[in-house]
């Protein structure tokens, strides 16, 4: 009798499929995400909104003066202009929190683009010239323009952020390899250094300068009202559209220049846009609260300790947990020292790099 049994056909045999086949928009090996996945990171991004939500509330609540919180709930329902307690509730403690939470955003998602452009694991705002940047104009505003206020030199910081960082950028791409992550990093180095030096010199030679100057240099939420919280929202409401959807861009430069350039992607067109977004960003937030250490560093890697590699996630945490950060790092401030408050950005870098090394220690850092 004629053996029936089917035989495999000849010839190659079908592949498996490669984990790079799901492209860079796979999470963590190539594999889908799966619905029970998925679900945990939204309810991730749900809570640590209710923690924003938290030290929102405590922010407005705490300070060098004890207000009720009864009191605090008819500031912002029943406002008395005639209430001292009101009054400050209203115009100190409400923008200071609305400063920290945009500077938050902005920082998170900047220090996330930034790595993910450069491939630079320790890249953080200083890395492309902004903060160096932002400070000699803002050093050329109060000592040649005689501008003493913040609200009035915000500008200065933000423009000197901004064509700090195109210069870099336009020192970088010069050549036949364009902008790659090392000619970004030496450049960007390079730029700081002589900015720096300039700013120096400045300074040593015009004390009234360095007095107001070194307020906005440690890194402040104090004292920020309306006038320069409100300005901000436009620039960082833009740069944060371009960071959330630049998820893929960077998914796909993360897999190296030539294998983005292989799956579709413009390279040069995709790091001016994550370029842009950076400039809006953390142009907005260096200028207006000053260069807060060690959120834009730390931020990223605690959100792909959460989330993995996969930018479309590592985004939307590091837009959450960067203001958690910041504003909790605020409130310890004010309540460490009361009736005083050690300033934000002192906080901030004693938090951020006890984290960062516990961060290094774990994980491989160079495995953006």
């Amino acid at each position: 009798m004629a053996d029936h049994t089917a035989t495999p056909p000849r010839g190659p045999a079908a592949a498996p499929p490669s984990p790079r086949a799901a492209g860079p928009d796979a999470p963590s090996g190539g594999r889908p995400a799966g619905a029970g996945r998925v679900a945990l990171l939204v309810g991730g991004l749900v809570l640590l909104a209710a923690a924003l939500a938290a030290v929102s509330v405590l922010s407005v609540c705490f300070g060098a003066r004890s207000v009720p919180f009864a009191t605090v709930v008819d500031a912002l329902t029943a406002y008395d202009p005639a209430d001292t307690d009101q009054t400050v509730v209203r115009s100190l403690r409400v923008p200071r929190t609305l400063v920290g939470v945009l500077a938050g955003v902005a920082l998170g998602l900047a220090g996330t683009v930034m790595q993910g452009v450069t491939r630079n694991p320790l890249a953080d705002p200083g890395i492309l010239g902004i903060n160096a940047g932002a400070a000699l104009l803002i050093v050329f505003a109060i000592n040649v323009l005689g501008i003493g206020s913040l609200s009035g030199y915000v500008w200065f910081g933000f423009a000197g952020a901004a064509v700090a960082t195109f210069t870099v950028y336009g020192i970088a791409a010069m050549g036949r390899d364009g902008a790659t992550p090392v000619r970004l990093a030496l450049s960007g180095a390079a730029v700081t250094a002589a900015l720096n030096s300039v700013t120096t010199a400045i300074l040593l030679t015009d004390v009234e300068a360095f007095d107001a100057f070194r307020f906005w240099q440690v890194g402040a939420l104090a004292g920020r009202g309306m006038d320069v919280a409100l300005p901000l929202v436009p620039f960082i409401a833009a740069g944060a559209l371009l960071a959330l959807l630049s998820g893929r861009l960077l998914n796909a430069l993360a897999l190296g220049d030539d294998i983005a350039a292989g799956l579709g992607q413009r390279v040069g067109a995709s790091r001016i846009v994550a370029g842009t977004a950076v400039v809006l960003l953390c142009g907005a937030a260096t200028a207006a609260a000053g260069p807060i250490a060690f959120i834009g560093l730390v931020i990223p890697h605690m959100a792909r300790a959460i989330t993995g590699p996969d930018y479309r996630w590592v985004l939307p945490y590091s837009a959450l947990l960067a203001p958690v950060l910041l504003l909790g790092a605020d409130v310890l401030g004010r309540i460490i020292a009361h009736p005083s408050e050690v300033q934000v950005g002192v906080v901030t870098a004693a938090i951020g790099a006890p984290v960062f090394v516990a961060l290094i220690r774990r994980r491989r850092l160079a495995e953006l």
